[in-house]
């Protein structure tokens, strides 16, 4: 698996799951298979199935987010410098209609546009890292081209 940035944050919360799926979210589980034993024959037991594919599902869960914390590089969000990076806070202008954006870049795990956190693998994310304050970047993107001025990077 390839390196997954995040914030010390990001990676708390992902611990936190992690330990209530470990600990909850397993003894829940087996209480549900406990349960569904007993309505009989394990063969024509839906109510078994069901709950052996919840089951697998959280452990694949669990599997997936102990990758990714091993994997895990921790960004620094308060990182100084004049080229865009992960964890840097970015301010951008459509140059065509003149809409300002504000994003911070984070990894892709942490994402979530409608919070201003863009991934370092989006669009806009690709075409801003390592730019300075005052370059213009074009995105593609489904829907077409933009072209995009950096105002300012904190």
């Amino acid at each position: 698996m390839a390196e997954i940035f995040m914030t010390a944050e990001g990676k708390k919360q992902l611990e936190e799951r992690l330990k209530d799926l470990k600990v909850n979210g397993r003894a829940e589980m087996a209480e549900k298979i406990r349960i569904a034993r007993e309505f009989g024959d394990l063969s024509e037991n839906a109510e078994y199935d069901i709950a052996k594919d919840e089951q697998a599902k959280m452990e694949a869960e669990i599997i997936e987010i102990e990758a990714k914390l091993r994997n895990a590089i921790i960004i620094d969000e308060k990182v100084k410098g004049d080229k865009a990076d992960v964890g840097s806070k970015i301010e951008i202008k459509e140059v065509k209609s003149g809409t300002v954006y504000s994003y911070t870049i984070v990894g892709t795990h942490e994402s979530n546009p409608m919070e201003g956190r863009i991934s370092n693998e989006s669009p806009i994310g690709k075409a801003v890292i390592g730019k300075r304050k005052g370059d213009e970047v074009t995105v593609k993107a489904p829907l077409g081209e933009t072209v995009y001025k950096i105002i300012s990077i904190k």
